[in-house]
């Protein structure tokens, strides 16, 4: 009895309210997209990131914008760093982080890649079997199921 009381209550509550209230007592968390661009040799698409922690080789993504939706925010961000047009975009796999919720794509490239930003010092195309030192593991076992390969 009490439960429903409480349950049509919050009902007439103001939208305004509600939606506050749920703000203020949920945890708060980021989330961004990335990508796995694959070139028609087969080979992935790393960024040598300047803030990444480890040895900064990564996949391309980066943090959405408040109201912004994935597909848009993945290629943004690309556009922003490399000057590329992403092609059969696709989701992958949506995974956590703590309190980060990461969006991850596959695509294939539409254009050359030059670096176009001060948070990116360079790029490469690399095989599955030669990544970089210091490659996330998570990053290297979707690369490998993208790339159709073993890590």
């Amino acid at each position: 009895m009490i439960r429903k009381a409480v349950g049509d209550a919050w009902k007439i509550l103001p939208r305004r309210f509600r939606r506050n209230v749920i703000r203020l007592t949920n945890h708060k968390f980021t989330v961004s997209a990335a990508v796995v661009v694959v070139n028609e040799a087969n080979e992935v698409l790393l960024l040598e990131h300047v803030l990444r922690p480890g040895s900064g080789w990564g996949l391309p993504g980066g943090f959405l914008k408040k109201g912004e939706q994935p597909e848009f925010g993945i290629r943004r961000e690309i556009k922003e760093e490399i000057g590329i047009h992403l092609d059969g975009l696709r989701i992958l796999k949506v995974w956590t982080f703590g309190p980060h919720l990461e969006i991850l794509f596959a695509a294939t490239p539409i254009g050359e890649p030059a670096v176009k930003t001060s948070e990116i010092y360079g790029f490469g195309w690399f095989g599955v079997d030669d990544l970089p030192d210091g490659l996330t593991c998570s990053q290297k076992l979707v690369i490998g199921e993208v790339l159709g390969g073993q890590i």
